[in-house]
């Protein structure tokens, strides 16, 4: 599944679990955990109905800071975001925006390659693991 920029996966897990291993696997690779937004609770206080649908908001100041210093703008999309959601069919998913459109959308010089690449291949593995995808 992709739309310009964002990355989807299909999880082995459940939303909850996914989203459980996704944190986990973060703070062990020594990253903040800011936030985790369950919209779907947002959504019952409301008298709303939405299927599983959670972000968590993460990141690395050594890797975000030179990427806002190129360009400040880049910190309306930092910290990165994860969402996990659960689909019509019951089927979960683990989606987020990929660092190197990030990148392109804040005009960012290629001196940020190497971190943007960085962040995309870290990125890439976190959501993999949590996804419980090789």
């Amino acid at each position: 599944m992709a739309a310009d920029g964002l990355t989807t996966i299909a999880s082995s897990y459940g939303p909850k679990e996914t989203m459980d291993r996704l944190e986990a696997e973060i703070k062990a690779k020594g990253m903040t955990v800011f936030a985790r937004i369950d919209h779907a609770a947002g959504a019952a206080q409301a008298g709303l109905s939405l299927r599983p649908t959670e972000v968590l908001l993460f990141g690395n100041a050594k890797a975000g800071t030179p990427l806002m210093q190129a360009n400040q703008t880049m910190g309306i999309d930092l910290p990165l975001k994860a969402l996990v959601w659960q689909d019509a069919d019951g089927k979960v998913w683990l989606s987020y925006n990929e660092p190197s459109w990030l990148a392109t959308r804040h005009g960012l010089a290629a001196a940020t390659k190497a971190t943007v690449d960085a962040m995309a291949g870290g990125l890439g593995a976190l959501a993999k693991g949590a996804a419980g995808k090789p």
